[in-house]
């Protein structure tokens, strides 16, 4: 797995929505000929590409369903979107309260650890992504997966997060789940050939 050095992010709620608007800006400005017809005129305009937020009610529940709180950054971002369209990358959207789930219990999730499993059988020894796969909760889905850790919590309560991209095999890690959204508009920027 490789890491991605720490950056300045967003940690509170005004600083997300701040943020979550130039995001936005980012994926309008840098959107391919697949992307742009999909966006409509309004978030084209506003570059929001959310939701409306989740309350409290619905925060709670979510973390009763999988048993554990949920890490500040991604508290924080629900609590001013529940979800996200337009994400950088090979990531489609960052799932709402409703889609987050522990990957073990999607079938793609399993799909990956049966099949990590078995590699690590072979190897005759276990292997870091299939215990990965085994504990992480997934947040966002396209090609690849962005992934967070309760394994790996840093002092400031983050869990570390995980870009897994199937097709290779490999995760990029990151300190938490701000920096993964970070790392996912620089990419966009570099993929588009364009300047911020």
């Amino acid at each position: 797995m490789t890491s991605i050095p720490v950056t300045d992010v967003p940690r509170t709620a005004e600083e997300w929505r701040g943020y979550l608007v130039e995001y936005g800006g980012v994926f309008v400005r840098t959107a391919n000929e697949y992307v742009r017809p999909r966006l409509t005129a309004e978030q084209i305009e506003t570059h929001w590409l959310g939701a409306e937020p989740a309350d409290e009610e619905t925060l709670t529940a979510t973390e009763q369903r999988l048993g554990t709180r949920l890490p500040p950054s991604l508290r924080t971002f629900l609590s001013v979107t529940d979800g996200w369209q337009g994400v950088g990358g090979w990531i489609d959207e960052i799932g709402p309260c409703a889609g987050i789930d522990w990957l073990r219990n999607t079938d793609r999730g399993a799909h990956l650890i049966e099949i990590y499993t078995e590699v690590d059988e072979e190897v005759g020894e276990p292997g870091e992504l299939s215990a990965l796969f085994g504990r992480a909760l997934v947040i966002a889905e396209g090609e690849d997966l962005w992934l967070l850790d309760p394994a790996a919590t840093g002092p400031d309560g983050e869990w570390a997060a995980h870009e897994f991209a199937p097709k290779y095999g490999e995760a990029t890690d990151h300190p938490g789940f701000a920096e993964l959204l970070d790392a996912s508009r620089d990419l966009m920027i570099t993929l588009a050939g364009d300047e911020d």
